[in-house]
């Protein structure tokens, strides 16, 4: 879902950029040292998935993952997922430069407010019920970078409407893939390495 350069307002982009600016500064201070390594692979499994894209008017169609991102993550997926952004940017121009905090705050707001909804859901005693949680997470999150992105295009002009109704539209077959495979990451992960999703749940969480 990466807008690229132009597309947008001056406004739009330098309300965003500080926006996310913050949300990065939160999410360093957020992440543990031991947690580096997660929002690494992370950060390489957004990289990879959203490679494969295919363009829709002034922003794009891709898989994203950022909804496990945020549920493994929370406010980490901030700085996780600008590392993403910025490396396809200068390696692949996908996005751009100047439209880099709205494409970061746009796909990261979103995985941290999953984060909340369904950080207590995914820890589960049930693996199925955590799965369902995160297929739900997945999916939501997606939704959401879809609507911002929309509501983005749409506020920077009237030119830009039909473009915002179309990306709305085209995320649809997404949604439901994302949640599938959030679905799916969370069965695994709890059966292979459960404690990860039960740090985050606790109250002494380091990624609140």
């Amino acid at each position: 879902m990466h807008i690229v350069d132009g597309a947008l307002s001056n406004e739009i982009v330098i309300a965003a950029a500080v926006l996310a600016v913050g949300g990065i500064a939160l999410g360093l201070r957020k992440l543990p040292m031991e947690r580096i390594p997660v929002a690494g692979v992370l950060s390489a499994t957004f990289f990879v998935a959203s490679l494969i894209h295919v363009p829709i008017g002034p922003s794009s169609v891709h898989l994203i993952l950022s909804g496990l991102a945020g549920l493994v993550l929370g406010w980490a997926a901030f700085p996780a997922l600008f590392v993403g952004l910025l490396l396809q940017s200068v390696f692949f121009g996908f996005g751009g430069v100047t439209v880099l905090g709205v494409n970061t705050l746009n796909i990261a707001l979103p995985a941290v407010a999953v984060f909340y909804l369904c950080r207590y859901g995914i820890a589960s005693k049930s693996d199925v019920a955590a799965a369902i949680w995160g297929g739900f997470g997945g999916a939501l999150a997606i939704a959401l970078t879809a609507v911002m992105v929309a509501v983005s295009l749409a506020l920077s002009g009237e030119e830009f409407i039909p473009a915002a109704k179309l990306v709305l539209v085209t995320h649809v077959p997404v949604i439901v893939i994302e949640g599938l495979l959030t679905g799916f990451a969370v069965y695994l992960t709890r059966k292979v390495k459960p404690e990860l999703f039960a740090e985050i749940s606790s109250p002494a969480g380091g990624v609140r």
